[in-house]
């Protein structure tokens, strides 16, 4: 598999922050990077909790979001796409 392009990077960060600050509480960004582990363990448990664990998710959601609007293309694509850090 090719390595991400900055444009690429540029793309899935604006997806990603954009979904983790408004559908964060279901980890819809954390499958947008590719992060499925981390995706289905924040919707797992925001459902089988019967939306309990949501405002922590969601916290962490909204938090994540602004971290990676925040940050350069180049540091996103260095920490989140081919350094693979699965949390904050």
């Amino acid at each position: 598999m090719p390595e991400p392009t900055l444009s690429e990077a540029n793309s899935k960060k604006v997806a990603a922050g954009i979904c983790g600050i408004l559908l964060g509480t279901f980890g819809v960004h954390k499958f947008i990077l590719g992060y499925q582990t981390e995706g289905l363990i924040m919707l797992l448990a925001t459902i089988l909790s019967c939306g309990i664990a949501a405002a922590v998710f969601g916290v962490i959601g909204l938090v994540e979001g602004i971290i990676y609007l925040t940050q350069s293309d180049e540091d996103f694509l260095k920490n989140y796409l081919l350094a693979k850090r699965g949390w904050f």
